[in-house]
């Protein structure tokens, strides 16, 4: 048996350790007991470690603190340099943009400006279109072609706003689009684009078209004026055929489409003015039918006189009309006869100014009186037998001072005119 208290190894005893405190008259003792002594070990231990850690901390603190902050400082280098960098590619896109901007706002200038050039020379040319229409010219817009016309499907007003409200409602920047920041706005840009071009090719195609127009009439009033030169000059009547031939010359300089358009009104003016001198130099000439749609009975030269049969000379033309019919005056002039003339009858003579003269004879009632102005066409008396005649006719003659001339050539003359007077 083993005393409480007490442990026994086999073949050993092994006592337990006692703490024993004297005070005096007083002793107390503690028996410790192995548990107490392990753990008393272990917190001693851990106690030693945690002030070895803390000690280490303490003199290793220095680089741990010196290695974050030069990791915060790398850290912070990265961002910096990130958003330079993305400041740099706003910076772009900002400047690309403003560029395209400026580009747009300059081509819808200069598309305005080129649209109220056109519309200032519509105004220019109205009133010489409107001179050539009143002069038998046909100055209307030549007939479109099978091609669309871009003006009918892109009105040019609408396209300029729409491409000007473009350029001043900027879209957002994109960071990472080289132009714009999306696919929608890409295509907008590349429609505004695509519109710019169209609208330039159609001001294009107007000038195009005004100048031609304007070249076509002044070649077509040019070609108008000779014809009628050439036509009065071939029946030997005086023409001023040096109108509009004055010397000219000079280096050759090429020309803008504004100096181009200028020099073409120009010669289209100085055509017509040429026409209208041509057309109011032939129509100073008696070329006029006195008898419209009456046949010739006989002609001008030497023939055989109808009442004594003998040759004689024929001062004029024998219109086969009937009795009553209107005898027409062949050019505007003045009456300088009118009443009975011998032979002639009733008769009536008209002054045309430079030499030239018509008188109308044979009538059976004169319509007119002396000093009385007289147009192309208008009735002088009717057809009728007075005088020395044999029937109803009438007797025409053309005089240049005081001289009769034949009058197939003056009719001639103002048939092959008469489209163009």
């Amino acid at each position: 048996m083993k005393a409480p208290g007490q442990s026994a190894v086999f073949g050993k005893r092994k006592e337990p350790h006692t703490v024993i405190i004297a005070h005096g008259d007083v002793i107390r003792h503690f028996t410790v007991r192995p548990w107490v002594a392990a753990l008393a070990g272990s917190v001693l231990s851990a106690a030693a470690i945690g002030y070895l850690l803390a000690t280490s901390y303490l003199v290793l603190r220095d680089d741990l603190i010196g290695a974050a902050a030069a990791r915060q400082a790398r850290m912070q280098q990265a961002y910096e340099d990130r958003i330079s960098s993305l400041r740099a590619q706003v910076d772009r896109i900002t400047s690309r943009q403003l560029l395209d901007q400026q580009v747009m706002e300059n081509k819808v200038s200069e598309l305005l400006e080129r649209q109220t050039q056109l519309s200032q020379r519509h105004g220019r040319i109205g009133p010489i279109l409107e001179r050539a229409r009143s002069m038998g010219k046909d100055a209307s817009p030549p007939v479109p072609s099978d091609k669309p016309d871009l003006r009918a499907t892109l009105d040019a007003p609408d396209a300029l706003a729409y491409a000007a409200a473009a350029t001043t409602a900027p879209s957002p920047f994109a960071l990472w689009s080289p132009r714009t920041g999306s696919a929608n706005d890409s295509s907008a840009a590349d429609h505004a684009d695509r519109l710019f071009v169209a609208i330039n090719q159609s001001l294009r195609a107007i000038e195009s078209e005004q100048l031609a127009r304007i070249t076509s009439l002044a070649q077509d009033a040019s070609q108008t004026a000779d014809t009628i030169a050439e036509a009065l000059e071939s029946a030997g009547l005086p023409v001023d055929s040096e109108y509009g031939k004055q010397g000219v010359g000079g280096p050759l300089i090429a020309a803008g489409s504004a100096t181009m358009f200028d020099t073409r009104v120009k010669e289209l003016d100085e055509a017509l003015d040429h026409l209208d001198a041509m057309k109011k130099e032939a129509r100073r000439f008696p070329l006029a039918n006195p008898a419209p749609g009456q046949g010739v009975s006989s002609g001008f030269g030497v023939r055989r006189d109808p009442i004594i049969g003998m040759p004689a000379m024929h001062s004029g033309l024998d219109f086969r009309a009937p009795a009553g019919a209107p005898a027409r005056a062949a050019a505007p002039g003045t009456v300088v006869k009118a009443g009975w003339n011998g032979g002639y009858g009733r008769m009536v003579e008209i002054d045309h100014g430079n030499g030239f003269s018509t008188r109308y004879a044979h009538l059976s009632k004169v319509r007119v009186k002396v000093g009385q102005a007289m147009a192309t066409g208008d009735i002088v008396g009717d057809v009728g037998s007075s005088g020395r005649s044999t029937g109803p006719h009438l007797h025409y003659e053309i005089r240049k001072d005081g001289d009769a001339l034949d009058p197939v050539r003056f009719l001639k003359t103002g048939r092959k005119l008469g489209r163009y007077l």
